[in-house]
């Protein structure tokens, strides 16, 4: 795709065009055009490291392994997480993975006994999440995602890339992917899978908010269960995460 075609950010149509666009182009090429031209040392990606993590972590540090990744340590993870995270970073070679967490303040007025999760799931994610993703983005005009349309009904018309209220862009280079595409790039690229994944856990969040999924049942199932809870609210924004 050649830059010159396409309008700047702040172009008028820059949005529909640049959708129409990626729209014919795969995953890697969609992260290196915005990566490379689009936004150029203005975009960053914010990584789980749970499930799938690794694929859109793979695709980026192929083409610039110096991308910042904002890794939402909320408190609340898995031990498996945080040394999957660990053992990426080092494999792949990333060199900028920043993580934040919840501010001290904000546990001590809204979740001082760290149970918020028990009577109120979305307080505990606005805290845990939504508040420090919202500090640790405010320099970036571009993050990329790792959102596709077959996860939740809400996603399901999302688009390849996406503006938020405060007119900040969400790129989502895997948004056609289904869960065979996902299962065939890891075991193409023998790359290695989070170690609750052979446990039954297909989506991974926080560890009380997270379970494990009975065969057969849907690939988000297993978290928030006994609700119908299927968003943390870091992404809502834009959804039309």
């Amino acid at each position: 795709m050649n830059p010159a075609t396409l309008p700047t950010p702040a172009a008028p149509g820059f949005l529909s065009e640049l959708n129409t666009s990626y729209a014919a182009l795969s995953a890697q090429d969609i992260l290196r055009d915005a990566i490379e031209t689009r936004f150029a040392g203005r975009i960053g990606i914010v990584s789980s490291f749970g499930a799938e993590s690794v694929i859109l972590l793979h695709m980026i540090a192929a083409i610039d392994p110096t991308t910042p990744v904002i890794f939402l340590n909320t408190g609340k993870l898995f031990g498996e997480t945080l040394r999957y995270r660990d053992r990426l970073q080092g494999l792949l070679g990333l060199t900028d993975v920043r993580a934040i967490g919840p501010h001290p303040n904000d546990l001590k007025q809204g979740d001082p006994k760290g149970t918020l999760w028990q009577r109120d799931t979305d307080g505990c994610c606005h805290i845990r999440k939504v508040l420090p993703q919202a500090r640790a983005i405010a320099g970036f005009d571009a993050l990329i995602t790792g959102r596709k349309r077959f996860q939740t009904g809400a996603r399901q018309e999302m688009d390849i890339i996406e503006q938020d209220s405060e007119g900040r862009y969400k790129v989502n280079p895997l948004a056609n992917w289904q869960l065979d595409d996902l299962k065939n790039y890891i075991e193409t690229h023998n790359l290695p899978r989070h170690p609750l994944v052979k446990d039954g856990y297909l989506s991974i969040g926080c560890m009380p908010c997270t379970a494990r999924v009975e065969a057969g049942g849907d690939y988000r199932s297993g978290r928030w269960v006994g609700s119908d809870k299927d968003e943390c609210g870091i992404h809502i924004d834009g959804d039309g995460i």
